[in-house]
């Protein structure tokens, strides 16, 4: 026969023992609540502060907004809630996210799109050298994702390569040319479909490929055009920049999200060596495209612009078909020799860009 077993009784005073006097059990329900209770202002703030940070990346070619919500902490939760999003899976939790991120990316991009917009084009030597180093200061983020790198990781980065390089070569090659009006429909939703799609990846920069693709300048103006004529109460001066640009790149980034953002989700997942390997490509091949010693140049009275003549009226320039005035933004760019103090300068703004992207991105591997 085995011996009869016997329990040893909790000492007296024992929190949450049995019997014990003014000794309650701590519940363990009201305990989690409390903490979510906790959680969520702080899930609030990280969500607020990386969608704003994600707004200024997505106007600065050469910042990813993936990047910057990986440093502010909130890419984890981003990612699963469009996830669910697009599943019609709603959440509170999902639901806050996404609509305190969209809401302080959007404060983000309309306060400052305006400045952006005019630095890059009266300071273009100047911006295109910062952007330079924050494009290049993305590489460490790809290249510390990639599990291996092996034969397929540099197949697809020569791959990516390719097709960035040549994509910027084709830019470059209409330096100094006459090039189409970058304010059609079905542009700009393309151009929308691929920035939403860069912004979900990080160390890969939407606004870089906004300025691949030429229509980075206008539509930096669209929207600051928008914010005037809101605040001036303007209804009638919004038709042009809502209907031409803001409409489209909203519907693009609208598909983008939903689309490629899950697309690039299941190769990540079935292929992330090779999808790695594109990535490290793209922002390799996407310096070319970055030759700072450019500026625009005026057009004389009889020439051609975006397809449209150039005339004289009252020593103002007019496109004639539309009776547009002809701005800074819509000069033919060309390049120039730059002197000693340009090439010191352009290092610099360079080696400083590579060092604010490296922070970031420090910042996000500790998170």
């Amino acid at each position: 026969m085995q011996p009869e077993s016997k329990s040893t009784p909790a000492p007296a005073g024992t929190p949450g023992s049995p019997g014990t006097p003014g000794t309650p059990a701590v519940p363990a329900v009201p305990a989690a609540a409390s903490l979510a209770r906790l959680a969520a202002p702080l899930l609030a703030v990280r969500a607020a502060l990386g969608g704003f940070l994600m707004g200024l990346a997505n106007l600065v070619p050469g910042i990813s907004g993936g990047t910057m919500l990986v440093a502010a902490g909130i890419y984890p939760q981003f990612v699963q809630a469009i996830a669910n999003a697009t599943r019609l899976r709603f959440t509170r939790h999902s639901l806050l996210v996404l609509i305190i991120v969209a809401f302080a990316a959007v404060v983000g991009i309309v306060g400052l799109a305006g400045l952006l917009g005019q630095l890059v084009v009266e300071q273009t030597w100047i911006m295109y050298s910062l952007f330079i180093g924050l494009t290049l200061g993305g590489v460490p983020v790809v290249w510390a994702m990639s599990p291996k790198r092996d034969g397929p990781f540099w197949i697809g980065a020569a791959a990516g390569f390719a097709a960035m390089a040549a994509l910027a070569f084709v830019q470059m090659m209409r330096v100094g040319e006459d090039g189409p009006d970058s304010s059609g429909f079905i542009l700009m939703f393309i151009a929308g479909t691929v920035g939403a799609g860069a912004m979900i990846l990080p160390g890969l920069s939407g606004g870089y490929l906004l300025l691949v693709l030429g229509v980075y300048v206008t539509i930096l103006n669209a929207i600051d055009q928008t914010r005037q004529a809101v605040q001036a109460a303007d209804w009638a001066a919004l038709r042009e920049p809502v209907l031409s640009v803001v409409l489209p790149v909203a519907l693009g980034v609208f598909i983008g999200i939903v689309v490629i953002a899950n697309a690039l989700k299941f190769v990540l997942d079935r292929f992330p060596r090779i999808t790695l390997g594109v990535l490290l490509g793209l922002l390799l091949g996407a310096v070319v495209g970055l030759w700072p010693f450019q500026h625009g140049v005026p057009p004389e009275a009889g020439e051609m612009l975006k397809g449209q003549p150039v005339v004289l009226v009252d020593d103002q320039l007019f496109f004639e078909n539309t009776g547009r005035p002809v701005e800074p933004k819509d000069y033919p760019r060309q390049f120039f020799e730059p002197d000693a103090a340009q090439v010191i300068g352009s290092l610099t703004l360079t080696v400083v860009g590579l060092a604010i992207t490296g922070l970031v991105a420090r910042l996000g591997r500790k998170r």
